[in-house]
């Protein structure tokens, strides 16, 4: 007769993720003994842990926070939208997203390295990632720095954690300097920018979307007085796409993100947007 309960049984669940049958083998094998069944099932998911080594990690959620006038968010991935949703899952991404903030760690491959419980973060996920029976993967880190610095985390789906998050910074402080940092971070979550400001956008990338606007006006036959008008129009409306201050505000689209900041008394400083999988 098994000398355990089934409050053991939901017990070690609540410990280790892994799955009832999982659990009940495991304390089968460890005649009761809830930590060496604990043992026992990072032993079975580590053996499996090179199966899953080339499996994709398209899942997952973002995580991020604010310290110090600091923010740092990661992006960390599983298999599945089972595993994403997961308690165990969520908590060993807000570990990662704690060494992260307390490390300094600038990029991924010294976050990996960081030391945790004696062993790299690299391999303390794995390790974890055995217990839940899934590849685990930290898929990218990013800091910005700012006088007032909003985090925020959109979920796309009631049912997952956040997906999609956003770090904004500003070079004001204040409520009216937070306020409008967390409207831009809202409008980042949703618009996708990929550069701040024009300066940010390289030159060789102008330069083809203006030869590209170019040959399309003299394709439709437009004007030679008129194509320089045209084509800096053009190029105007391809800013707006991309650029950040030039978008057109999400809560109000007959204004500029950069009058909205101006109107505000500050300027947009640096940001970060992660989206699972993208």
């Amino acid at each position: 007769m098994a000398n355990y309960t089934a409050a053991d049984i939901k017990a070690l669940r609540e410990r280790t993720g892994a799955g009832m049958m999982d659990v009940k083998k495991a304390l089968d094998e460890a005649n009761g003994d809830a930590d060496k069944a604990m043992e026992l099932i990072r032993i079975k998911g580590l053996k499996g842990a090179t199966k899953r080594e080339g499996r994709s990690t398209a899942e997952g959620l973002v995580a991020a926070a604010v310290k110090d006038g600091v923010g740092v968010m990661v992006e960390v991935n599983c298999e599945t939208d089972f595993v994403a949703k997961n308690d165990k899952f969520i908590a060993l991404a807000n570990k990662v997203l704690d060494v992260a903030v307390e490390s300094g760690a600038a990029d991924l491959e010294a976050l990996l390295a960081v030391d945790v419980e004696g062993k790299p973060l690299s391999e303390y996920v794995v390790e974890e990632g055995a217990v839940l029976g899934e590849k685990i993967a930290i898929r990218r880190i990013a800091r910005v720095a700012g006088a007032t610095v909003d985090a925020y985390l959109h979920k796309t789906s009631k049912d997952l954690p956040a997906q999609v998050g956003v770090l904004f910074a500003v070079d004001g402080e204040g409520a009216a300097a937070a306020e409008v940092a967390h409207d831009v971070a809202v409008h980042i979550a949703a618009l996708a920018p990929t550069y701040l400001s024009r300066d940010e956008v390289p030159a060789e990338t102008v330069e083809n979307e203006r030869r590209i606007a170019d040959e399309t006006a003299r394709a439709e036959g437009k004007p030679e007085a008129a194509m320089a008008k045209i084509v800096e129009g053009r190029l105007t409306g391809f800013f707006k796409e991309i650029v950040l201050v030039d978008q057109g505000f999400a809560k109000d689209a007959k204004k500029s993100v950069g009058s909205v900041l101006s109107e505000a008394g500050v300027k947009g400083t640096g940001f970060a947007r992660f989206r699972v999988g993208a």
